[in-house]
């Protein structure tokens, strides 16, 4: 009983866990010098990391050298000593430390100039945004070295406009009370302040622009459904100005680097390990002034389970303290009984089984609550995906003796990587290499001699973070091939095996040896730089040891070092799992992809593999019965991550076969492909089709995609730069849209964007084209105007027609590959009715059919009608409507036009001067802008002005409006809050109401309302409403209810049900406790007392006639109560 509950108190301890904060700062360059009148006779760069000590640090220069010092013990800084300043060691100087995650950002940039030249300084303000009119405003300027005097000088001035000599290598100049004369270019040079004619070179120049900011409002922020995560739910921020905005930008004050942008104001935060919890802020910027960013809004606070005191934080940790000490206090009572009654042996079985029953009793309480508190959650494995390697190769011209000339190539899976580095038996450095567009740099060798043998591996840079080494090729000697790499799968028994034997150069041979065979077991010609090797049926006889060899593809061959033996043993598995993703494998950057891998056996833990390579784990299945499964989550997909996965699951020392792999393919790497179909897009049923994708480099593998279908329909890998897809009698469920799209599948599976769809037509008829004008069918004289033509078929030209009075022929032979003819500058000549139809390039049996009929209109010519709704512009939904347009001329057939619709509505010819337009049932999407126009008969399509505008409003209650607090919702001391009411329609009034029946009813033309807190008067629920000046008796619906809360936080608690529960029971076992105690308590009394009246007897004899007394009360007592 003691140990379980030892190990309930430990289990329950690690629950409470910690929570550590990590503090960022800025990384510090600097150099010192013994010669302070030339410092170049003597340099000492220091680097000194700001936060913690590290046991690596990186000195780079140029991108083409690197330094790594590893001092005998942790320390916080280290001097790289580079000695007297010479032409060889000048250049651009950057440092870095190792953290437990990888290399740390660089420092600034060291400029070491030609000797006798002081380094370049750095100049910067020490501002986000641009300064304000009548703010003070620091340029910092960094000189490198100490004893410096610092120069502040501006454009069009030939006099420094200030001078400082600082102590250390910063120099501060203030200027204070900013107005526009203040702007300008700045720089700021250094000299030496026992040699004042020695100056450095002019720092990078700084223009300085006094911000207009102060003409953009200040910015409000908001949240929905409030400032508090729940769990698994998200939060959106929403940003609103009251004008057009260019974009919108977000921060978080306690991430520096957090920053997102956004077009319409809104940003949905999630809370994943509490990353979202924060202060938020934000601003924005105007086309006017694109480069110049408005006042950051009021700071808004999310707060949530991670890290900030939430009230059901609070009794949730309430909770768990108050069940340990609860434990403790009942592990003290079990001693303390054990220990008063050791000597009492007959009741000591009762007394232990006593307190065995109240431990059992609560411990089963204790794990009941743990369970209410904690739930049952679905837990999912991160992925924490390895720094992707880069791939290294080789390459000669000279193929039967690659030795003569041999350039080492290596590449990188990662599109942003900017350079890269060769290094040699892992110490020293050869040399670095920009990266092409194809990410991938060149390392000539030239000729091989005894000094280049030896291990190489490269490394990719990006934004200074070096990579993981790729994998190490071994020159072994001057006229001997590099050792290739042999792997493979587990085996199984009565499958199939394939060994891959990896080179170093194209156009080798491949041979596979087994151990205790003096011939090869297996041969291959030239396949590229890696041979895979087939064992059809593994058995027991082909256990063993097996290596592999590569040769020049001519004789005499030349033949490599073997390979790393490696061994072969079959062992019995579980069947294999079943092995998918959520979603489909081909996915765009920064996508959540979750794998699942699953098994019908309980109690088992899985590995995932990427292209053979375990990467994560998981055993989460052990807590629970049944069939097992593990989920592995990517929560952002990059570049690097692409690849085969696959998984395996194991049980003590059996393992099962591998899965199916999954081909996970990230995409928007490459330019996209050309899809076409051949013969065409529209294919006759029971007929072929042939798909060809045509992509932009050779060597890929290529995928057909059909839309609505996660899984691509076929693969194809070529040497060439484009595969032909062909579907066979194809019928009508193959009509669709296909793309396609090719990745490199030597590189972490990176693929290219997805080709422009195509439409597939399997029928007997062309689909009928659709003839529309933009902007719209009734133009101005004058203007230009867009006949477009377009159908579902792609890959095909079109016809436009014009008809006459009298027949209809073709106008002009005009055929447009998209569809759009542009008619500019329309005159009466122009005005008529046109048609269109397909124009396909390829010869088809298929059938033509036109399209509709578009009537060109041109208004202006008469004079405009009037237009106006006969029982008012607000009309209930399913009511009936009339829209009377009234013209000046007799004979004419009246238009009605909407905004938004290019083409009318309705014509009607009336005998009269007017014509109504009777609108039967309207509905919601009728409410709009309308007007209307005429023409006369005897001159068709040459029509009037527009009349006036009329908005028209389907609803039984104008729309409600928004309502939205300006600076927060939550009351802060002596400040107030504007609650903003905007609503669809001008020239309105609004009204405010309050929850509670003693606030009055506020009135306001613009819709702001101003809220104080007196007393705590303001908090509480809000809504508003308005009516139309016009129609005074109708008011809109009230909008949705908005809270102002004080500022000691959310008014309601979230005292959910769980949490009453969960008290309730902890009551329940405080009380069940006391109460059991309290009887034991009171039978002490009794017994100690008989032991007193014994006067020191032997406490066994005592025992004996307490028990006696006892039995004889009992025997009493029940004959009595016969």
């Amino acid at each position: 009983m003691l140990w379980t509950l030892t190990l309930l108190l430990f289990c329950i301890g690690l629950s409470l866990g910690m929570t550590s904060i990590v503090m960022q700062s800025q990384l510090e360059l600097w150099i010192e010098t013994n010669y302070p009148q030339a410092p170049w006779e003597n340099v000492t760069p220091w680097c000194k990391s700001p936060s913690q000590i590290s046991s690596k640090f990186l000195l780079l220069k140029d991108k083409t050298q690197m330094t790594c010092i590893q001092p005998s013990y942790k320390t916080f800084q280290v001097s790289f000593s580079i000695g007297a300043l010479t032409k060889s060691n000048t250049g651009l100087y950057r440092c870095c430390y190792w953290k437990e995650t990888g290399w740390s950002e660089p420092s600034k940039v060291l400029e070491l100039e030609a000797p006798g030249q002081l380094p370049k300084p750095i100049l910067w303000i020490q501002s986000e945004n641009s300064p304000l009119p009548g703010c003070n405003v620091n340029i910092l300027c960094y000189g490198w070295l100490q004893d410096l005097v610092f120069m502040l000088f501006k454009e069009g001035y030939a006099e420094p406009v200030d001078y400082q000599v600082p102590t250390g290598t910063v120099a501060i100049f203030s200027i204070s009370n900013m107005t526009p004369e203040s702007e300008g270019v700045y720089i700021c040079r250094t000299h030496l302040l026992m040699l004042p004619t020695l100056w450095s070179e002019p720092s990078n120049p700084l223009k300085l622009i006094v911000s207009v900011a102060d003409k953009l409002p200040k910015p409000s922020l908001s949240t929905w459904p409030s400032t508090m995560f729940k769990l698994g739910k998200s939060i959106t921020l929403q940003c609103r100005v009251p004008h057009q905005v260019l974009e919108f930008s977000l921060k978080l004050e306690e991430r520096e680097t957090f920053q997102k942008f956004s077009l319409d104001g809104d940003f949905i935060i999630i809370n994943v390990e509490g990353k979202g919890t924060g202060t938020y802020s934000y601003n924005y910027h105007v086309e006017a002034y694109p480069n110049i960013w408005s006042h950051r809004s009021e700071p808004l606070k999310l707060m949530g389970p991670a890290g900030l005191l939430t009230w059901n934080y609070i009794l949730n940790e309430a909770i768990r303290l108050s069940l340990i000490v609860q434990l403790v206090a009942l592990l003290l009572v079990a001693l303390w009984i054990r220990w008063k009654y050791r000597s009492l042996r007959t009741r000591e079985a009762w007394l232990l089984g006593t307190a065995q029953g109240v431990t059992m009793f609560f411990i089963i309480m204790a794990l009941l609550c743990c369970g209410l508190c904690n739930g049952v959650l679905t837990e999912e494995t991160e992925i924490i995906m390895p720094t992707p390697k880069p791939e290294l190769w080789a390459e000669t011209n000279f193929p039967l003796a690659p030795w003569k000339n041999l350039t080492l190539w290596c590449r990188s899976p990662s599109g942003s990587t900017k350079e890269f580095v060769l290094l040699k038996d892992g110490t020293g450095w050869i040399a670095t290499r920009p990266a092409s567009e194809q990410v991938r740099a060149a390392f000539p060798l030239g000729a091989l001699t005894q000094s280049h043998t030896g291990s190489y591996h490269c490394h990719s840079w990006e934004e200074m973070a070096v990579s993981e080494p790729s994998e190490t090729l071994e020159l072994v000697g001057t006229d001997i091939l590099p050792k290739p790499v042999i792997s493979a799968s587990p085996p199984i028994r009565g499958q199939e095996l394939q060994i891959r034997c990896k080179g170093w150069l194209a156009g080798m041979g491949f041979a596979l040896y087994k151990e205790g065979l003096q011939e090869p077991v297996q041969q291959l010609g030239t396949v590229g730089r890696e041979a895979f090797f087939t064992i059809q049926r593994m058995e027991d006889k082909d256990e063993g040891n097996y290596s592999c060899r590569t040769h020049t593809e001519k004789r005499p061959f030349k033949w490599s070092e073997p390979s790393e033996p490696m061994e072969l043993v079959i062992k019995e598995m579980y069947p294999k799992p079943y092995f998918k993703t959520w979603a489909s494998p081909m996915v765009t950057p920064g996508v959540r992809v979750t794998f699942n891998c699953s098994t019908p056996h309980e109690h088992m833990s899985f590995i995932l593999y990427k292209d053979g390579s375990e990467i994560a784990s998981s055993d989460k299945s052990w807590a629970s019965a049944g069939a097992s499964a593990a989920h592995f989550l990517i929560i952002s997909v990059g570049f690097g991550d692409g690849g085969n996965y696959s998984c395996r699951y194991y049980d003590f020392s059996i393992w099962s076969e591998p899965s199916d792999s999954v081909e996970l393919v990230v995409t928007e790497f490459y330019p996209k492909p050309t899809l076409l179909a051949q013969p065409g897009p529209v294919v006759l049923p029971g007929k072929n089709v042939t798909l060809q994708c045509q992509g932009n480099f050779q060597g890929m593998r290529f995928a057909l995609l059909y839309e609505g279908t996660p899984v691509p329909l076929q693969f194809q890998s070529t040497s060439g730069s484009s595969a032909d897809f062909l579907l066979h009698t194809t019928g009508t469920e193959d009509s669709g849209n296909y793309s396609c799209v090719y990745y490199e599948t030597t590189m972490s599976n990176r693929g290219s964007y997805l080709s422009k769809p195509i439409m597939i037509w399997v029928t007997d008829i062309f689909p009928k084209p659709r003839l529309f004008a933009e902007p719209s069918s009734v133009v101005s004289m004058g203007q230009n105007v867009t006949l477009w033509c377009q159908g579902p078929v792609h890959g095909v030209g079109y016809i436009l027609h014009k008809e006459r009075e009298a027949t209809s022929v073709q106008l002009w032979g005009a055929t447009s590959s998209d569809g759009a003819f542009p008619i500019t500058n329309v005159s009466g000549a122009s005005i008529g009715r046109y048609t269109c139809c397909y124009h396909p390039d390829w010869t088809s049996p298929i059938k033509i059919q036109p399209s509709n009929t578009l009537e060109l209109i041109v208004t202006g010519l008469l004079p405009k009608p009037s237009l106006l709704a006969q029982l008012g512009p607000i009309v209930a939904p399913g009511e009936n409507m009339t829209l009377r347009c009234q013209g000046e001329l007799p004979d004419s057939t009246f238009v009605l036009l909407k905004e938004g619709s290019q083409e009318p509505l309705e014509q009607q010819r009336p005998s009269g001067y007017r014509a109504d337009f009777w609108m039967p049932a309207v509905r919601g999407e009728d409410s709009g802008i309308y007007s209307c126009i005429y023409y006369l008969d005897s001159a068709p399509f040459a029509a009037s002005n527009h009349s006036d505008f009329l908005e028209v409003w389907v609803t039984d209650k104008p729309p409600k409006p928004s309502l939205s607090a300006w600076p927060s919702t939550v009351f802060k001391l002596e400040k107030d809050i504007t609650l903003q009411c905007r609503g669809p329609l001008p020239g309105v009034e609004f009204i405010l109401e309050h929850d509670t029946e003693e606030a009055p009813q506020q009135f306001s033309d613009d819709g702001d309302f101003v809220i104080n807190n007196v007393e705590g008067k303001g908090i509480g629920n809000y809504s508003c409403s308005y009516r139309l000046q016009a129609y005074p008796d109708i008011w809109s619906e009230p909008s949705d209810p908005l809270e102002l809360v004080g500022a000691a936080g959310p008014a309601a608690q979230e005292c959910t049900v769980g949490n009453i529960v969960r008290s309730s029971l902890i009551v329940v076992v405080v009380v069940a406790l006391g109460i059991m105690l309290s009887i034991e308590w009171r039978k002490w009394p009794r017994l100690r007392t008989r032991n007193s009246e014994t006067g020191g007897r032997d406490q066994t004899i005592a025992l004996e006639e307490c028990n006696q007394e006892e039995s004889g009360t009992d025997s009493n007592s029940s004959s009595s109560i016969s």
